[in-house]
């Protein structure tokens, strides 16, 4: 990366690390705090109203099993799809919980307070509107469609859904300032083939062992797959941990980058948070200069778009002098 070059800050959930995950108010914080792009995980509620939740589930982002005692499935998780947009309504939002009700990040906002609640696509898309036009700012959307091959098994099929409700607002073209993001390649390259859209498109790449999708992670990370995958995807979205080792002590670059970079691919890792550092870094800040500075990633998805957003400032700052 050119020492000019200005990474996109990428709001993840919204400003997560303050405020509870995927709540107007946290991505209104995350706006305010300079985020370039504010992420929408997108589900869908019984009657097909698209939701912003990272999950299937809500009872771990909410009071559902108090709310609705009874209506878990066999499993005994509480599904959005079993849900109607009214239902999910009533719910009161909070921070995200492990199976045993602590947090899963102990640091942050206290769960089960507050006044929070889940809102759909369109409320986001809404709010994001009337922010940009009362500032003057064009902060852009980066919604990521969940689990699409489950939810077609559930009777709907997301991707035709969020395409129209873009087109809505008007996010229908290669210079839309958005990205579609997905797990799944299948699916990915289903948007920009059979769907036909022009919207950028990130290839999201976990770990196989998450189960997250049918994808061959490990194969997209080859120069081979990630070639594939530059004929339909504009980036790639990979797990930060999977563009580095550790050796002696001090992270070296995998080469992932590299080789992205060398297709054309802009490269966006997920997740960096402050209070959750990877492995070989002793602090924030060293986790953001090797990332940007060392291997040139060109977006950040953060909990703390706050601390992202002053990093890149100030390097930017730097190197005027």
């Amino acid at each position: 990366m050119n020492s000019t070059t200005r990474p996109v800050v990428i709001a993840h959930r919204g400003a997560s690390g303050y405020l509870p995950e995927h709540t107007l108010p946290a991505k209104t914080l995350a706006f305010a705090m300079g985020a370039d792009y504010l992420e929408q995980d997108v589900v869908a509620s019984r009657d097909d109203a698209l939701l912003v939740l990272h999950d299937i589930h809500l009872d771990r982002i909410s009071d559902v099993a108090t709310r609705f005692p009874g209506r878990a499935r066999d499993d005994g998780r509480y599904y959005a799809r079993d849900f109607d947009l009214g239902e999910i309504r009533q719910l009161r939002a909070s921070e995200r919980m492990n199976a045993d009700g602590t947090a899963v990040y102990p640091g942050r906002f206290p769960p089960r307070t507050g006044r929070f609640r889940l809102h759909t696509l369109r409320d986001e898309l809404e709010l994001v509107r009337s922010l940009n036009g009362a500032t003057g700012r064009r902060v852009g959307i980066y919604p990521e469609i969940k689990r699409p091959a489950w939810h077609r098994e559930q009777g709907v099929d997301l991707a035709p859904l969020l395409l129209s409700e873009l087109a809505e607002f008007g996010y229908d073209g290669a210079n839309a300032n958005a990205f579609i993001q997905c797990f799944d390649a299948g699916e990915t390259a289903r948007l920009r083939g059979h769907l036909g859209t022009d919207l950028p498109l990130i290839q999201l790449i976990g770990e196989n062992g998450w189960r997250e999708s049918p994808t061959d992670f490990d194969a997209l990370r080859t120069p081979e797959g990630l070639e594939a995958l530059s004929g339909y995807a504009n980036g790639i979205g990979p797990y930060f941990e999977q563009l580095y080792t550790v050796e002696n002590g001090q992270p070296v670059s995998s080469g992932l980058v590299e080789t992205a970079h060398e297709l054309g691919l802009v490269v966006h890792p997920f997740t960096f948070r402050s209070d959750s550092l990877a492995p070989g870094f002793r602090n924030f800040e060293a986790m953001l200069g090797f990332a940007i500075d060392t291997l040139g990633i060109d977006g950040v998805f953060t909990d703390f778009p706050d601390a992202v957003r002053r990093h890149v400032d100030g390097r930017l700052g730097r190197d005027r002098r």
